[in-house]
């Protein structure tokens, strides 16, 4: 059974950093785009980044320039770090993996982010 396991949140201060870590295991299919979406308490959840494959990133408007997507494809993991975090940035983070040749999308359990004023 695939497992999807995030780690790296946790509380921070605006205007600090935090660094989120996804690997994705029990998987022998390739792993086509990996993202990060949020959710904050009583909003949907919303793409934050996503990454393909060949390393092309994509970002929600509201992060440009503060959050990096990354990835390891040898590794299956992708990475978020998050510089100049702010309280809107609180939320839970999950992790996606998307395997195209069976039309699966894989999520992690979520990871919380706040962020205080």
């Amino acid at each position: 059974q695939v497992q999807v396991a995030e780690s790296g949140g946790g509380l921070v201060q605006a205007g600090g950093s935090l660094s989120l870590s996804c690997t994705v295991s029990r998987i022998i299919l390739y792993i086509n785009d990996m993202a990060w979406y949020r959710q904050a308490p009583g909003k949907q959840r919303d793409l934050v980044a996503v990454v393909t494959r060949g390393g092309f990133a994509t970002y929600a408007e509201s992060v440009k320039g503060r959050f990096t997507i990354s990835r390891d494809n040898a590794k299956n993991a992708v990475y978020l770090q998050m510089n100049s975090l702010k309280p809107e940035d609180t939320a839970v983070y999950y992790c996606n993996a998307k395997v195209e040749a069976i039309g699966r999308d894989y999520w992690g359990q979520g990871t919380q982010v706040t962020v205080s004023s």
